[in-house]
């Protein structure tokens, strides 16, 4: 079997892990990141020196929106992670979601028609499903209630990916990822900023009365999630699946675990709930068990304590 795959987000958050993941299986494993600033490049740049001590590894320097790396490269599959993350940031830039995310996904599936590859993994999100009210979110709840700019761009991704196998035959899997966490997190997430700030004994902002509730997933269990779905093992060409825990989480009770497993208190100001911000987040995850073999086996006290370990080892 071909064993070449393209990765692109390699230097972000599941990118990195995913990424160190195929090379310790021995794949060979081609990174493109374009290393932006939307959190301290720094934390990239580490990521990058750990992927950088495989031999298996290379890494390219590239934008999604404008990048022919494919046609050099040539990879068997593209796991396309690379995107414009946040909610709220969405809000009050919308159109560098709508370019980076959307028409960096068009060129990427462009590319992959021009040079014969025939799949495509690539990252959806939970927020597609927006403020629906039925939980937990099933892969065949309609998807009407998308309430910012974020959550749209992913799902015209996937309205393009349908297009694009219907066009060319190609196979595109989507992953609806629930609130990814674990060690090398991206900062602006809750997990790791609310962690960092109770460790140092920093207040941080605590949105609404705390009733809110997230279905927090731990890189490992992401990570095997996306490699089910590399593998295929249905050969299904155009699907979406979610990706979480199935176990949702109130903001107060994370909170407590916080406080629990660092055995500190946490200090906050209390304030309004952020415009874009949903209610609930609750995955139905029986597609992917089916589908995948997707079984996640972390539970949220032991990931918040792998988290917690990290940043005493890192600070």
């Amino acid at each position: 079997m071909e064993k070449k795959i393209l990765v692109t987000g390699c230097a972000g958050f599941i990118g990195s892990h995913l990424s160190i993941f195929l090379l310790e299986n021995q794949y060979i494993v081609y990174g493109i990141d374009n290393m932006n600033d939307y959190y301290d490049v720094k934390i990239k740049e580490n990521n990058l020196e750990l992927l950088n001590k495989y031999k298996n590894f290379k890494f390219y320097k590239e934008d999604i929106q404008t990048t022919k790396i494919i046609s050099e490269l040539k990879p068997y599959k593209v796991i396309h992670l690379a995107s414009m993350a946040g909610v709220r940031y969405s809000i009050d830039n919308p159109l560098i979601y709508s370019n980076v995310n959307i028409n960096g996904f068009i060129n990427i599936l462009e590319e992959c028609v021009k040079n014969n590859v025939k799949s495509i993994i690539y990252a959806s999100s939970s927020s597609v499903y927006g403020l629906n009210k039925k939980v937990p979110f099933n892969e065949n709840d309609k998807i009407e209630s998308c309430n910012s700019p974020y959550a749209c761009s992913k799902m015209a991704m996937e309205l393009y990916a349908k297009t694009y196998t219907q066009l060319y035959d190609i196979s595109c899997i989507g992953l609806r990822f629930f609130t990814v966490y674990g060690p090398r997190g991206r900062p602006d997430m809750a997990p790791f900023k609310f962690m960092n700030a109770i460790i140092n004994g920093e207040k941080f902002k605590k949105y609404g009365e705390g009733n809110s509730s997230r279905d927090y997933t731990y890189i490992s269990d992401i990570v095997q999630g996306v490699y089910g779905a590399m593998l295929n093992k249905n050969n299904m060409k155009c699907e979406v699946y979610n990706l979480g825990n199935s176990s949702p989480v109130s903001l107060n009770e994370f909170i407590s675990l916080i406080e629990k497993v660092s055995n500190k208190k946490a200090i906050f100001d209390q304030i309004e709930d952020q415009l874009g911000d949903v209610p609930h987040t609750y995955a139905d995850i029986s597609k992917a068990k089916k589908d995948l073999d997707y079984n996640p086996k972390v539970k949220l006290e032991d990931g918040l304590r792998n988290l917690f370990n990290y940043l005493q080892n890192k600070y």
